[in-house]
Formats: structure tokens, C-alpha cells, sequence
């Protein structure tokens, strides 16, 4: 009777081991495909054209209107942000929509989607 419980033990340990070799496959696919899968939503801000001075770069002034801490008043911060412009479509004064990407170089982090409107 020992030897009987001894197998089914051994069956019992084999199977377990079987499972855990299985579920680990099918962990790693799942991280894997949820890897590959949809990225996270990407910045996008509106500003207006600062400098246009350089080769399909320009840099956009970005106004932020945030509540002070302690005087809860509102106060707009502004922020100089480099875009790409691969057309070099924009000029100085122009409202466009940057949206953020990959690091294209030291400080450019944005491209530029679209003219939003045209300097007068």
C-alpha cells in the first residue's frame, strides 16, 4: 500500500510541476502580447511659435494656467518646448498642436501635428 502512495505522490508532484511549467508559458505569451499591444496615450499641447531660426526645429511657447498652492490663485507658467518640423512649415506667431514622441535628439521630445492657425 506504501508503494501505491508513493506513485500516486510522485504522479501528483509530476502533474504539479507539468502545471506550473504550462502556466508560466502562457504568463510570458500574455506579457509578451500586452507588450506589443496598444502604447499609452501621448501628450498633446498647444502653443504658439517662438523661434523657427533653425533647420525643421522649432520651438514653441506652451502656457499652462495652474492654481497656486497656498494663494489659490490661478497663474500661468509658460514652457519652451523644441518640435520637430520636418516641412518647416511654421513660422514665428503661428498656433500649432505639438504632440510628444521618442527623444529625436538632445532636447527635441515633440513634433508638430498640425498649424492651428496662421500669424497675421
Amino acid at each position: 500500500m506504501s508503494d501505491s502512495n508513493i506513485e500516486t505522490a510522485d504522479d501528483t508532484t509530476a502533474h504539479t510541476t507539468a502545471d506550473i511549467a504550462a502556466d508560466t508559458t502562457t504568463d510570458t505569451t500574455t506579457d509578451a502580447t500586452a507588450d506589443t499591444g496598444e502604447r499609452s496615450a501621448r501628450k498633446v499641447r498647444d502653443g504658439v511659435v517662438v523661434s523657427d531660426a533653425m533647420d525643421k526645429t522649432a520651438v514653441v511657447a506652451v502656457v499652462d494656467r495652474v492654481r497656486h498652492p497656498r494663494y489659490n490663485k490661478f497663474v500661468q507658467r509658460s514652457k519652451k518646448l523644441y518640435c520637430h518640423d520636418e516641412a518647416n512649415d511654421a513660422n514665428v506667431g503661428d498656433r500649432v498642436r505639438v504632440m510628444e514622441t521618442r527623444p529625436l535628439s538632445k532636447n527635441k521630445r515633440w513634433r508638430i501635428v498640425e498649424v492651428l492657425e496662421r500669424a497675421k
